[in-house]
């Protein structure tokens, strides 16, 4: 059976999920059209996603059309689900982007567009049945945006502002729907009707032969050196050239189809399974797909069914109730449950178990998925990402790349004593989403938990609480401030008490000034014996267990020296730990004199961001005392900023870059050294210190 896995990408609220429930019910897949809205499409089933009516993560579904099996991956459109969008291009032969008829070419088109770089691509328009839609000014901005390689396949006829029939031009044929979305067939337009249109039908014939006729040389002498086509049913080409065409400029990018439909009104969506069927190229057995041998060296392998199994996992999802369920795309070879493969990643034997197809909820057991096919296995150790092979060809797969957390919240258990719960129930997202990070901030010791932004974070609080029954709190880091002095002080830290008999003596002399050191550094310059050298240790020590907090507002101190030059000692009463304690009052005497001050973390920011936002991006980073250190040309009309900034200006920077560039902008900030608080914001932080 011929396999093809179609991922539909696009914008936010462009209709994924809808048109995905459209073809599984053109498929046969199921019996009903679901609706987003009362939360009942097959794709769109985890209670995150009820709540939100869109989609969080990648969903599967499939249909068989003719002896064509097509996996469905309906991928999120939200910026701060991106992960889930390349998980599913990932597994994905061709990239179906979805673009409403009605807002036309947004920020999500265009990284869709970027994802699926190297893969068969085409457009659908949809939501046609909106009033406010208008297909050819959509496409004429897709045509703008995305180059010549925009080639329209099904286009409508508006009549009066709304869709009266749809021409298929690969067929040459057009349909008129009735109000159940059945279609009939209708005479095309004649040059008469056309001119009274709103785009001239011959002149779209004319654009999609000469697309066609690019693709091959053959082609190209047939349109060129042709008679003038003068009907407006004809073509230059017969419907096998046409498809044959399609199908090799899909293949090298130079064509990029746009259909259309109304899924809500189920109209289009049978011309849409036919250009599945007949444009979208399927794997080809003789393919080379690079991989990597265990000696790190280049070598490729065939998507093919008598070649040694070989299965990538591109998506975990992580069930409370199932467990662990690993989603696998079959690269090479037949896979078959009960198989014993090598986990190239970690080197570990991984037994397959029960193999099932997933109908979005739905699990389908078989016994052995195909070459190409899309499969989910039970309670394996695999990762995201890892490859799975025989033992009689190991090689390993290239990775998907996914985008790095950029936004950050401070997360505590909701009740006491929960941290282990919370620490358990998150890693099993983090095996999840390769977009979430869970760590510990050294300085401040709180765990903090990274997403795309504010929505992922707030949809993994909710999972953490629907799936695992626990709670959490967000709340913003803190920032791990430190103190430091600003001249050359000598102080003298003297501890003596008498409590009858045995007492404590210590006297010391000590030159704290500054010094460019993270750790405290000590010397000792003590001559004649006032300090007998095996006290010398004792006072180090006071130092250091002092230097972990500040005079001002209990930060740890960086960036001091102190030398030990003189003090005295009692031959009786004198002992470590009075010379622990006389150095610690040293310290505290001589922090207060040596002018101290606070220091706050710098960050280095590089940010990507369109030309035109660069006004905008530059003006916010002064308001947030950043220092901008360059600009150089990027890539596809993007500039790309280099700047210092301080830490505790930028944790909305994530919110508020995305607002600023309609979520084409991203930046990456590595802490990078220390720089001074300006005076004016140092009682703040003394005072927030202390609540």
């Amino acid at each position: 059976m011929t396999i093809k896995n179609i991922a539909l990408a696009g914008h936010a609220g462009t209709g994924k999920t809808t048109l995905m429930e459209a073809l599984l019910y053109q498929g046969g897949c199921t019996e009903r059209m679901g609706s987003v809205a009362a939360g009942t499409t097959v794709s769109d089933y985890k209670p995150e996603e009820i709540k939100r009516h869109s989609s969080v993560c990648t969903a599967t579904g499939s249909i068989q059309l003719d002896g064509l099996k097509v996996n469905l991956l309906d991928t999120p459109g939200m910026f701060d689900f991106a992960g889930g969008m390349i998980q599913g291009i990932s597994a994905a032969d061709c990239v179906m982007i979805t673009v409403s008829g009605k807002s036309g070419v947004r920020v999500g088109t265009k990284k869709a567009y970027r994802a699926a770089a190297g893969k068969p691509r085409m457009f659908v328009v949809t939501k046609l049945d909106d009033e406010n839609a208008n297909f050819y000014n959509v496409l004429t901005d897709l045509k703008s945006t995305f180059g010549p390689s925009v080639c329209p396949v099904v286009v409508p006829v508006i009549v009066d502002r709304k869709v009266d029939s749809y021409i298929n031009l690969i067929e040459m044929k057009a349909y008129r729907y009735d109000a159940d979305g059945k279609a009939q067939e209708i005479p095309m337009p004649t040059s008469e009707v056309s001119e009274k249109l709103s785009y001239r039908v011959d002149g779209l014939i004319q654009a999609f032969s000469e697309a066609i006729a690019e693709t091959d040389e053959t082609l190209f002498e047939k349109f060129f050196s042709g008679e003038e086509i003068e009907l407006i049913c004809c073509s230059t080409f017969t419907q096998k050239e046409r498809v044959d065409g399609i199908h090799k400029g899909m293949r090298d990018g130079t064509i990029t189809p746009v259909a259309c439909a109304s899924a809500q009104m189920m109209e289009g969506i049978d011309l849409l399974c036919k250009e599945m069927e007949l444009l979208v190229p399927a794997a080809d057995p003789a393919e080379e797909i690079p991989a990597e041998n265990q000696a790190g060296e280049l070598v490729t392998m065939h998507p093919a069914a008598d070649e040694p199994v070989c299965v990538q996992v591109y998506q975990t999802l992580a069930d409370p109730f199932v467990g662990k369920l690993s989603m696998m795309r079959v690269v090479s070879g037949t896979l078959k449950a009960g198989a014993d493969l090598v986990n190239v990643t970690s080197g570990a034997a991984e037994k397959i178990g029960k193999l099932f197809f997933l109908c979005g909820k739905k699990q389908i057991e078989t016994a052995a998925a195909e070459t190409g096919d899309l499969v989910a296995a039970t309670k394996l150790s695999a990762g995201t990402g890892d490859t799975l092979c025989d033992s009689t060809r190991v090689v390993r797969l290239p990775r998907a790349v996914f985008p790095a957390p950029c936004y950050g919240m401070a997360v505590r258990p909701a009740a006491r004593g929960d941290e282990a719960k919370v620490a358990a129930a998150v890693q099993k997202l983090l095996e999840e989403d390769q977009t979430l990070s869970y760590v510990q901030n050294p300085a401040t010791n709180e765990m903090i938990l990274s997403g795309l932004g504010e929505q992922h974070l707030t949809a993994v609080v909710s999972k953490l609480k629907e799936d695992f029954g626990v709670e959490v709190v967000l709340s913003v880091p803190k920032i791990a401030y430190r103190e430091t002095i600003r001249k050359k002080v000598k102080v003298q830290g003297k501890y003596k008490k008498q409590s009858g008999g045995h007492g404590q003596y210590g006297d010391v002399w000590i030159e704290f000034e500054p010094y460019p050191s993270d750790e405290l550094v000590f010397e000792e310059k003590v001559f004649g014996g006032a300090v007998p050298r095996n006290f010398f240790p004792a006072v180090e020590k006071g130092l250091q267990e002092s230097f972990t907090k500040g005079v001002l507002a209990g930060f740890p101190m960086v960036g001091v020296k102190a030398i030990l030059v003189d003090g005295s000692y009692h031959p009786v009463d004198s002992s470590e730990m009075s010379f622990k304690t006389a150095a610690s009052l040293a310290y505290k005497e001589g922090m207060k004199q040596a002018e101290p001050t606070l220091l706050e973390p710098m960050g280095s920011l590089e940010v990507s961001i369109p030309d035109d936002c660069t006004g905008d991006i530059m003006g916010d980073l002064n308001k947030r005392r950043g220092r901008v250190l360059g600009m150089n040309p990027g890539d596809e009309g993007m500039t790309v900023i280099q700047a210092e900034v301080p830490l505790r200006e930028m944790a909305d920077y994530a919110l508020q870059l995305r607002q600023m560039t309609q979520g084409e902008g991203v930046f990456r900030i590595t802490p990078a050294l220390y720089q001074q608080l300006p005076s004016n914001l140092v009682a703040e932080v003394i005072a927030s210190a202390s609540e």
